[in-house]
């Protein structure tokens, strides 16, 4: 028993170990998280920081060690038995039952019933003291499965939020919210330390990790690197000891656009839903970034383009012509897509890697409508080492492996597809420094190739970082152009807020 005065610890893991097949997530991990702190994880993706996360949080069991919560052992074999020891999880791929509106999803398990019957009106109340004290804007009866990616990413955390958890393990939860939202997620989370909860923090954004933390923990291939006091790292040090060398330059130098380049993508007052009358010109070999605040009409022009929504009005001419039709039109003609969400809309999660990476190229490897394996295998398997991935993990489910490597398979398909121009909506969403720095590599170095690329982030730096001109969006128009010494991190914002600012 700690003696008075001693300091106590809310999760105490000691010599945790995880194997998933021959793999080895967790090697021996043994930390202390305090009460009502912020304690962060830190590390690439494979790293073990959300495998961690998830044994704290009851959906994983650990192989080996042991796990402590306030001096007791515990043995949780269910996210259900951790929370109803108190710890809560809002995961990193978003787990919501679209049919279900926001109310009951948020309160999924724990609906306010009188014999047997949900009361919806008391349901809707509660659902709205809640969202109110949140500062989130969602209506409570709006089925979930028509809710953008952010407006999930809200139901999660308000899930989170209405169990009243004494510690909640929060797995990249703004990696999906624009500016306005990350910072009233921030101000919660430290309310949240204030009033004496703890969190869990898994994040790959290093400048939000330092901002919010009390401490962090490094992890590398499964250990533990280090843990210290937030005020004690920078960027640079995180960096340094999650790849155990210097990152370097965060962006790779851009290639300039040649002062004749043709245009290769031409969009002329596109209208859509959530588009009004967009008009842009793409040229070859440009990296053209589109910002703006969640809901300004980013994605939803990325859709109208691709053909993946219908358009109502407006012209679209891509290689040599007027582009109509879906996505598989749009494909054929070489314009590809990387949708916002891989998960929802990008990978077949049960099927293996090299099916995901061939799926939009079977044409090529089928005769008579059969596939041929072992051409289908060859051709994956060339775009697939570029990756450095693993040949053994062909074979394994896209599901197993981690976000950043998910997204390699992401981009492998579509490059598979040799396209011309490629549409890149939120590519690093979700996965870690170095497998950022690799996928701005291949931006740049595709760009310099002559593709032309239309980069949607809601990372201004990641803009700035890599596009030659940006287009700010706004209520579903553009609001600015901006383009060499006008291209700042004030004059885009200045851009996105000027309707807010006005009034």
């Amino acid at each position: 028993m700690a003696g008075v005065g001693e300091r106590t610890t809310h999760v105490e893991i000691e010599g945790v170990s995880k194997r998933f097949g021959g793999v080895l997530a967790l090697d021996r991990v043994s930390l202390d998280i305090e009460p009502g702190s912020i304690h962060a994880l830190v590390g690439e993706n494979g790293a073990g920081k959300s495998t961690l996360g998830k044994i704290v949080a009851g959906v994983l069991q650990a192989d080996e060690g042991r796990l402590l919560l306030r001096g007791e052992e515990v043995a949780f074999r269910s996210p259900r038995e951790a929370l109803e020891s108190g710890i809560s999880m809002i995961a990193q791929e978003l787990m919501i039952v679209p049919q279900l509106s926001a109310a009951q999803n948020v309160y999924l398990g724990a609906e306010p019933r009188r014999a047997g019957w949900l009361q919806r009106r008391a349901l809707r109340r509660r659902y709205q003291e809640l969202a109110r004290s949140a500062g989130f804007d969602l209506p409570a009866d709006r089925p979930a499965g028509r809710m953008r990616t952010a407006e999930q990413q809200q139901v999660e955390i308000l899930r989170a939020l209405s169990r009243d958890s004494e510690l909640i393990v929060m797995d990249e939860p703004t990696a999906a919210l624009g500016g306005p939202d990350i910072q009233r997620l921030h101000e919660i989370v430290r309310s949240l330390a204030r009033s004496g909860k703890t969190i869990l923090l898994v994040s790959h954004f290093l400048r939000e990790v330092l901002e919010l933390a009390d401490r962090v923990t490094i992890l590398r291939d499964g250990k533990i690197v280090r843990t210290r006091a937030a005020s004690e790292e920078t960027e640079q040090s995180l960096i340094q000891g999650m790849l155990g060398r210097s990152l370097g330059a965060t962006f790779p130098d851009r290639v300039a656009v040649a002062s004749d380049a043709p245009v290769v993508l031409s969009v002329r007052d596109v209208t859509a839903p959530g588009v009004a009358g967009v008009s842009l010109a793409l040229r070859r070999g440009e990296i053209l970034g589109v910002a703006g605040l969640v809901g300004a009409g980013r994605t939803e022009l990325a859709r109208a383009i691709y053909g993946a929504d219908r358009r109502s009005g407006g012209v679209i001419e891509f290689a040599g012509g007027a582009l109509a039709g879906g996505p598989r039109g749009s494909l054929r003609r070489g314009l590809a897509m990387i949708p916002e969400s891989r998960k929802e809309q990008g990978l077949l999660f049960g099927r293996s890697v090299l099916e995901n990476v061939s799926l939009s190229s079977l044409g090529g490897v089928s005769r008579g409508g059969v596939v041929n394996r072992r051409a289908e295998r060859a051709a994956a398997s060339d775009i697939l080492d570029r990756w450095a991935l693993k040949s053994g993990s062909y074979a394994a489910p896209v599901g197993s492996l981690s976000g950043g490597n998910q997204q390699k398979v992401l981009f492998a398909r579509m490059l598979m597809c040799k396209p011309s121009v490629l549409i890149a909506d939120e590519p690093t969403r979700g996965v870690d420094v170095g497998a950022k720095r690799s996928i701005y590599e291949l931006l740049v170095s595709l760009a310099g190739q002559g593709l032309g690329v239309l980069l949607i982030s809601s990372e201004i730096e990641e803009i700035l970082g890599l596009a030659h001109r940006v287009l700010v969006m706004r209520a579903g128009r553009v609001a600015a152009e901006l383009s060499g010494d006008e291209m700042t991190e004030s004059a885009i914002l200045a851009a996105a807020f000027a309707d807010r600012s006005a009034a």
